[in-house]
């Protein structure tokens, strides 16, 4: 029986976003597999709960709270020295972290997801020191001494090697998946035409620039909308705002009120079911980041067959080719002529419709835990 052990603390937040998505996803796949029982025990660690997510009650999970009693800002003390004292009760085989860092004091073979995100918040990013001085000890001990590492695309795990300086055959490939799916269209906004940007919105994305891009387009571009019988376009975002200082509620109150009505609606955090539909209901999705290791918003709208428009790089042709709408400059201009394109290419519009949603059927959840699985028995 081969233990492994997965570090789940991002779960107890909700697991909507990021890693918390990833480990939540994997878990699933794996419950309805129970099978895989005959080969692999799961021990799932917790630091304060275990949340009611239903998968979490199969069989083939083992669950562990770690520190129920240290609540609110102590994850450090979970991370670095609670949790690693439990593992060595435990023994698992493997461990599993998640969330880019890997403790001292951890004597078991380890798997660590990575990403250069984590470089550039530590060297070049802007958050308090203290998260930047964690970001870097642990982030960089995690490239050096992780037993393996796994990336979610092959721009990502190339930047990683030379960022950290390590060997890239120590880092293999696992794309991720995309599973959101609603039977039917439904337009969120009644009859009116709308185009989405989904994610959290740290500055590297532009949501900023994009709110902008459409103000840009609906005011100096009518003429365009009115072509395509979008003339009442809205913009919804549905995201944080991860600016250093919040931005995005007051932008978007500043555009409505030039606007003379609602066309930019935000929100934080939408349940999944809801979600679906705002894909499925949306003209376009506007995701221009600057860096992303994958980015999962443009490949579910794909998903949907509806065109995301993304930054022209080497990852979104990487994992996009011709299924995308490239936007050169992250300026307002860049963005509100790529979002132009979305709505008028017709035969480009088409080929996605058509198309997209059977190009992304790569991209699941399954085969994402299949080849996890798979290199976890190397290791």
């Amino acid at each position: 029986m081969y233990k492994i052990g997965i570090e789940c603390e991002e779960l107890e937040k909700g697991g909507g976003w990021g890693i918390g998505r990833i480990v939540s996803k994997l878990l699933e796949e794996i419950s309805h597999h129970p099978e895989l029982g005959k080969e692999f025990r799961f021990i799932l660690f917790f630091k304060n709960r275990i949340p009611a997510l239903s998968y979490l009650n199969a069989p083939i999970f083992k669950k562990r709270v770690v520190a129920p009693f240290f609540k609110g800002r102590l994850f450090p003390v979970y991370y670095l020295f609670l949790l690693p004292l439990r593992l060595w009760f435990e023994q698992p085989d493997l461990m599993f972290w998640p969330a880019y860092m890997l403790p001292f004091f951890t004597f078991t073979r380890s798997l660590s997801l990575m990403t250069e995100d984590v470089y550039h918040e530590a060297f070049n990013g802007k958050l308090p020191f203290k998260y930047r001085f964690f970001y870097m000890i642990f982030g960089t001990y995690s490239a050096k001494h992780a037993t393996k590492l796994m990336a979610i695309s092959e721009t990502s795990k190339k930047n990683m090697a030379k960022l950290y300086k390590i060997d890239p055959d120590r880092i293999f490939v696992n794309h991720l998946g995309v599973d959101l799916k609603y039977d039917r269209i439904v337009n969120q906004t009644g009859n009116l035409p709308y185009i989405l940007y989904i994610g959290q919105a740290f500055p590297r994305r532009h949501l900023k620039e994009t709110i902008l891009a459409f103000e840009k387009l609906v005011t100096e571009h009518s003429n365009i909308l009115e072509n395509v019988g979008m003339s009442e376009l809205k913009l919804i975002a549905i995201g944080p705002d991860k600016y250093p200082e919040l931005i995005i509620d007051s932008l978007a109150s500043k555009v409505n009120g030039r606007l003379g009505r609602e066309a930019v609606i935000h929100k934080n955090y939408v349940e999944d079911s809801e979600l679906a539909k705002l894909y499925a209901g949306a003209k376009a999705l506007v995701y221009v980041s600057d860096r992303e290791a994958f980015g999962l918003p443009p490949m579910e709208a794909l998903s949907f067959g509806v065109p995301p428009v993304i930054a022209d790089n080497e990852l979104g042709r990487e994992l996009f080719g011709e299924y995308a709408f490239y936007v050169k400059n992250p300026d307002p201009d860049g963005i509100a002529n790529g979002i132009s394109q979305a709505l008028t290419d017709s035969n480009k519009i088409q080929k996605i419709k058509n198309s997209g949603p059977e190009f992304v059927k790569k991209y699941n959840w399954k085969n994402f835990t299949d080849k996890f699985l798979e290199n976890v028995k190397d290791i």
